[in-house]
């Protein structure tokens, strides 16, 4: 009987892999099988990653993805992919009077723009392999809000949406399309600004809406890890949500 949790033989293409998340998922992916593509915008954490990836054919390469040149040339090396991981994104804490039409747009391109035009222009050129899995990252914030987070979490939620259609419209491919709604995790993106924008106090009423504690990347990696995997073959157009809060 085969290992349906394995990714032997299956092409990832893993965004944000220089840090947290996207890192760790790229380890584990390298580590069960697959042969992974790994982007970031920071060339020596890339580097660091790619130094931490089990032996096997992977690629890696540095690309600031809100630049369309630099997208395009991205997307140009890459081959058929069996899954792809939208791991790039940021956080920027900011209340809502304080919100501007920059602080809009810097927040929206990256964690909405750039992983929808993302996939719009692997699909278009058939890059993306039928039966492939596209998973995207969310946040538990959608639907559980905190204290400057509307933005992000608005960016996020209209993921979830883009999510569940793009499911609908690759359904006779059999590519999957799925979100990942994490809690607060133990990664620079997530706990320096948390930290650096509550008062202690609230920071810790904040923590104790989970009572499995902070998660780690490695928690979200493997969750990933079984989207890509066709143990998840039948699964599309869901929410997986992770932190226990």
């Amino acid at each position: 009987m085969s290992n349906s949790f394995t990714l032997n033989n299956k092409t990832i293409f893993i965004t944000g892999a220089s840090s947290g998340i996207g890192k760790q998922a790229a380890i584990l992916i390298s580590r069960t099988g697959g042969s992974v593509w790994i982007t970031g915008r920071n060339e020596k954490r890339l580097n660091e990653t790619f130094s931490l990836l089990a032996a096997g054919d992977h690629h890696m390469k540095v690309a600031d993805l809100t630049v369309e040149k630099e997208m395009d040339g991205l997307i140009l090396d890459l081959p058929k992919l069996n899954g792809i991981v939208h791991s790039a994104g940021i956080v920027d804490p900011r209340p809502v009077k304080f919100i501007m039409q920059e602080h809009i747009d810097r927040i929206f391109s990256i964690n909405y723009h750039v992983p929808v035009n993302l996939t719009s222009k692997l699909l278009r050129k058939k890059k993306v392999l039928d039966k492939a899995s596209i998973l995207f990252m969310s946040t538990i914030a959608t639907k559980n809000p905190y204290f400057g987070g509307a933005l992000y979490s608005g960016s996020k939620a209209a993921l979830e949406a883009y999510s569940k259609t793009l499911s609908l419209e690759l359904a006779g491919k059999k590519i999957r399309s799925n979100c990942l709604m994490a809690g607060l995790v133990d990664t620079p993106m997530i706990v320096s600004p948390a930290e650096d924008n509550m008062q202690e106090e609230a920071l810790e009423r904040y923590l104790q809406r989970y009572p499995l504690g902070v998660g780690e990347p490695e928690d979200v990696a493997g969750a990933i890890l079984y989207f890509l995997s066709d143990a998840s073959k039948w699964i599309s157009g869901t929410t997986l949500v992770l932190g226990g809060e």
